[in-house]
């Protein structure tokens, strides 16, 4: 369906060869109206998408006006409707366009974005549509189930980095992309996200509330201030075991004839005991463990010492599945069970069905 502002940027034989299906312009069309067509695309559809949608016809939607085919389809409609506005950044934050906002979410309306960024205008700020690919994870959302729904799941991703001097620091290879699934999928199962990440060149999570920190000192801090509001945790970051003593403002030079420097290392916190120790009744802890050999009972001594509820274990010596694939494979263990060896599958996939295990420890209270 394409309104005749649309038709102003793109022809509908465009739209139809890119679709592979007809496009509807008119309200009062001849062919389409002898079946009520706009009562008929409203019932139809499982969701509806509006991408764009103006300034102009949000002020229409909150107005319950039904002047052209769009309008008037959405009206008529019961189901879900997501809109992604778009818009000049002055147009948005107006306060009619602010008031017109929220009537439509009231309404029932799902809204994905705007987000901040360059506009057509060639301003820069907020008022950008959301990213095509973040319109259809927001569209996945609309059409999932819930079973999630009123939780609050704390989840920590990518690698720490500790400073040896302002230039160099020590790190690992984690690239935060099992942690970022999970908030992803915990947002689709009706839960909100409380995504606390070192840093990754991940784009953000549409949706999660996001807390970007550099050091496993900084990262312990932020999960502790957020736990007493959340249900769960999935702990999935790979914090830095050890940071470098002291890190000097400036600098370290080599010297010349120097062939060797020691750097001196200390403990840094542990996040998961900690978060396990702070863990009141109803609170679910799974922790991550990242090996390369011995798995088993590398994982099985983590569990019992860290304390957490669920520990997910996967090899990242295996390339196909280590640090910075698109897919994992790993063994789930919880005290007292016997641990259940899952098969290699997208870490979207996997995502899901750990925090759907991890709703079954609700279920089990």
């Amino acid at each position: 369906m394409a309104t005749h502002s649309a038709l102003e940027f793109v022809t509908p034989l465009t739209l139809g060869a890119l679709a592979e299906a007809p496009v509807h312009t008119e309200l009062m069309s001849l062919t389409q109206e002898r079946e009520m067509g706009h009562i008929r695309l409203a019932r139809e559809a499982d969701l509806v998408v509006v991408a764009p949608i103006t300034a102009h016809t949000l002020a229409r939607l909150a107005n319950g006006l039904a002047d052209d085919l769009l309008t008037a389809m959405l009206l008529a409609r019961r189901g879900p409707t997501l809109l992604a506005p778009a818009m000049n950044a002055g147009m948005w934050e107006n306060p009619a366009t602010q008031r017109n906002v929220a009537q439509v979410v009231a309404d029932g309306y799902l809204l994905a974005g705007p987000t901040s960024g360059a506009l057509a205008c060639g301003e820069s700020g907020v008022g950008r549509m959301a990213e095509p690919l973040d319109i259809l994870e927001a569209a996945r959302r609309a059409l999932s189930d819930k079973p999630l729904a009123g939780r609050r799941i704390l989840i920590t991703a990518g690698p720490t980095r500790e400073a040896v001097d302002p230039v160099r620091y020590v790190s690992n290879h984690s690239s935060g992309r099992m942690g970022f699934a999970i908030a992803q999928a915990a947002l689709r199962l009706g839960a909100e996200a409380e995504l606390v990440h070192g840093p990754v060149s991940l784009p953000p999570v549409l949706g999660a509330q996001m807390t970007a920190v550099t050091c496993a000192e900084k990262m312990q801090a932020a999960c502790l201030a957020l736990w007493p509001r959340c249900d769960a945790a999935v702990m999935t970051a790979a914090v830095a075991d050890f940071r470098p003593e002291s890190a000097p403002t400036s600098k370290i030079k080599k010297q010349p004839g120097q062939e060797r420097m020691t750097l001196e290392l200390t403990r840094n916190p542990d996040i998961l005991a900690a978060v396990c120790a702070a863990r009141r009744p109803g609170q679910v802890v799974m922790g991550f463990a990242a090996e390369t050999d011995d798995l088993l009972a590398n994982a099985q001594a983590k569990l019992a010492r860290k304390g957490c509820d669920l520990l997910a274990a996967n090899d990242v010596s295996d390339t196909r599945i280590g640090f910075g694939s698109e897919r994992n494979r790993i063994t789930l263990l919880a005290p007292g069970a016997e641990p259940q060896a899952w098969p290699e599958m997208d870490k979207e996939t996997l995502a899901e069905k750990l925090l759907l295990a991890l709703a079954q420890r609700w279920d089990a209270a």
